[in-house]
């Protein structure tokens, strides 16, 4: 059996990507006529590294790592809610601020979130990353190996509509209007979309290292697609 020795940098460049990304998104910002959330430098990297987990590795050991980064995120979300809820000391000041209660608003609307937007980040990412990985997976079956990038960039395609859709959905349905839920989906679908392909030079060069280094290049021809398994 192959060692793995890469597989721990792998999850941990994904994990990281993932729960910075939640961090920064309540940052927008303007990309020509896109709004965006400042989570688009970072967020797409998930996928990058979740197509090359499940490319080298496999759906099983990409299943693994989903679900350890849902856990590391909802730590992270626990902990935010946690230090926002703590007393904040009388003679704290930040910047601008000139009070303590003037910094612990700043502070929690940075790491705030509503139980709805949570719910919905945490939904969208499961349907999204697990969409992902078995459309590569069964792509990869399907043209047997070749066309790294037609499987890449095809299941993000499917993971990214997936992701972007759900989270839109289920966050602003009710405030925003149908018309412009469906732009700010498909603003988010495709930058992240054409942000994966952009990539592909870099992850083919990361998978052929992978493949080499780990020698190992999995077929899920026999594997249980069910993601609430943990064990192959």
């Amino acid at each position: 059996m192959a060692e793995q020795r890469w597989l721990p940098v792998i999850a941990a460049v994904f994990v990281t990507s993932l729960v910075v990304s939640n961090i920064i998104a309540v940052k927008l910002i303007s990309v020509g006529p896109f709004l965006l959330t400042a989570a688009i430098l970072i967020f797409p990297v998930s996928y990058i590294f979740g197509d090359i987990l499940t490319e080298v590795y496999g759906y099983a050991q990409a299943r693994r790592v989903i679900w350890i980064g849902f856990g590391c995120n909802l730590m992270a979300v626990f902990i935010f809610w946690l230090s926002i809820e703590l007393p904040a000391a009388p003679f704290w000041r930040t910047g601008a601020f000139e009070s303590a209660a003037a910094s612990q608003q700043a502070y929690q609307a940075i790491f705030g979130s509503t139980p709805r937007i949570l719910a919905a980040s945490f939904l969208a990412y499961l349907v999204g990353e697990f969409l992902n990985s078995f459309v590569l997976a069964k792509m990869k079956i399907t043209t047997r190996g070749r066309h790294l990038w037609m499987r890449t960039i095809g299941s993000t395609i499917v993971g990214q509509l997936a992701d972007s859709g759900v989270f839109i959905f289920l966050a602003f349905y009710g405030t925003v209007p149908l018309n412009a839920l469906a732009q700010m989906a498909g603003a988010q679908w495709l930058m992240k979309s054409a942000y994966e392909a952009l990539a592909t030079p870099l992850t083919y060069l990361a998978v052929s290292f992978l493949k080499r280094a780990e020698r190992e290049d999995f077929y899920d021809r026999e594997t249980n697609f069910n993601p609430l398994r943990w064990k192959e």
